[in-house]
């Protein structure tokens, strides 16, 4: 999927987003606003990823959907 496509459509995606990735909280989508590298960053922090890792989760979900 276009990452400009899920930026477009934040809000419905920040739910999907959400069951995937638990830990995050609404205040951190809400911050998150879209952006692959803050996504991204913030995984890092909440599941201790690398980043690396959290690039590869990113793709792999979002080739999913």
């Amino acid at each position: 999927m276009n990452w400009d496509r899920i930026e477009g459509n934040w809000k419905q995606m920040s739910g999907k987003i959400k069951e995937q990735w638990g830990k995050l909280t609404d205040d951190d989508l809400t911050e998150i606003a879209g952006k692959r590298d803050q996504l991204a960053g913030r995984l890092q922090e909440r599941y201790g990823y690398t980043k690396e890792q959290a690039e590869k989760e990113l793709n792999d979900y979002f080739e999913r959907i």
